[in-house]
């Protein structure tokens, strides 16, 4: 029978699931509300969550050697992503309960009502934050060290061409990939931060300038931001640092400059309109009104009425636009024109260490360095999600 028979066979048994659960539901409660008002929609769902738990448990169990001897990749990478999800639920929940009784008065009633998902990222960020401040010291080799063996096979086994001393093997240079990794958390997310600093201070005082004066000012600004946000942003920041490349090497300017200031032209685009958007929400209140009777000037207006009350939703952007700048400097670098080597970063890893994926189906654990590079750029995107959800979620004065 073809994989499709089986996919339409099992849909159809789901569906009559779906209609027996509520069925037997209703009889077994004596025709309850709970099952009598269930929409058929809500217990097919019911039916399909519990058969792609149990698909989900045989998978898990299922041997990671196949009669051949070959390893099954696909079962070993979801035992790990089944593994390190569970890891991350007891890490997010012992985070909280730490916070709850660890700190000021202020974290620990901040702690009591945040979300597990919220706790996970604030850990993950500190993670990272850590790496990348003492990343000299918790790496066991330099960033460009090069050491007797390259391609040795994650995993630290002899047998398989590992080394214990290279728990994460080594590039095809020799480097260890542990000690990248670590100094790339530097780099990457070290280089992104600045980027999306500098994109604020850029975007968010030209749209409140725009927002106040309006006239012509308004009219430049916003139709110059309408050019630049009309050509799509990695293949524009690919071109302008394919020119960089040259007259950084003319200048003598290190590229990563030009990269800095290239992403954070682009993305303060975004933050523009945001900004300009809120502050002419701001302009139009009646504090403004007092403020500009009393003869504050433009700086007072700004600064003291206009930016504390769009904090919020800056904010917000900010860690959103994080993630953005962070991508941007992954994907520019796996192309070859973003952080250059010796400099370790993700998106070079990912690329240089492409290859070792073809291994995994005789060792799984030659897959992890491409997999760990691109599993860290996800995993902080994600960590930051979180918690700029929860703060939207804070700042919009939203109850459970």
């Amino acid at each position: 029978m073809s994989a499709l028979m089986w996919i339409v066979l099992i849909l159809i048994g789901i569906a009559a699931g779906g209609w027996l659960l509520r069925w037997a539901g209703q009889k077994a409660t004596s025709n309850a509300p709970v099952f009598r008002d269930m929409p058929y929609g809500v217990a097919f769902g019911y039916v399909l969550g519990a058969a792609i738990l149990v698909a989900g448990v045989f998978f898990y169990f299922k041997p990671t050697v196949n009669d051949a001897g070959t390893a099954v990749a696909g079962v070993v990478f979801f035992r790990w992503a089944v593994q390190g999800l569970l890891l991350s639920m007891l890490l997010a929940i012992g985070f909280k309960q730490f916070g709850k009784y660890v700190g000021t008065a202020g974290t620990r009633k901040l702690f009591r009502s945040m979300p597990l998902t919220a706790s996970f990222g604030i850990l993950i960020i500190i993670i990272y934050v850590i790496m990348a401040v003492f990343a000299p010291i918790i790496a066991p080799y330099g960033q460009e060290e090069v050491l007797a063996s390259a391609n040795v096979i994650p995993g630290g086994n002899p047998a398989m061409g590992g080394d214990p001393a290279y728990p994460l093997g080594t590039d095809q240079i020799g480097r260890d990939v542990l000690s990248r990794l670590i100094y790339g958390a530097r780099n990457t997310v070290g280089i992104a931060f600045a980027t999306t600093v500098l994109a604020f201070l850029l975007g968010a005082t030209f749209g409140f300038l725009a927002a106040t004066l309006g006239g012509w000012l308004d009219q430049f600004l916003s139709r110059a931001v309408d050019v630049l946000m009309a050509i799509p942003s990695l293949i524009f920041a690919l071109l302008l640092m394919t020119i960089a490349t040259v007259w950084a090497a003319e200048w003598g300017i290190p590229l990563t400059i030009f990269m800095v200031v290239i992403i954070a032209v682009i993305d303060s685009t975004r933050v523009y309109r945001l900004a300009r958007a809120v502050g002419q929400n701001i302009v139009v209140m009646d504090y403004i009104e007092a403020a500009k009777l009393r003869g504050e000037g433009l700086g007072y207006l700004i600064f003291k009425e206009i930016l504390p009350n769009a904090t919020a939703p800056l904010l917000a952007e900010f860690g959103l636009r994080f993630c953005f700048v962070f991508l941007t400097i992954a994907a520019l670098s796996f192309l070859g024109v973003g952080i250059q080597p010796p400099l370790a970063d993700w998106g070079t890893m990912v690329k240089e260490s492409a290859s070792f994926i073809s291994f995994a189906q005789f060792a799984p654990t030659a897959a992890l360095p491409p997999l760990l590079a691109a599993g860290a750029i996800a995993l902080l995107t994600v960590a930051v999600n979180f918690v700029v959800d929860w703060m939207l979620h804070k700042s919009s004065g939203l109850k459970e």
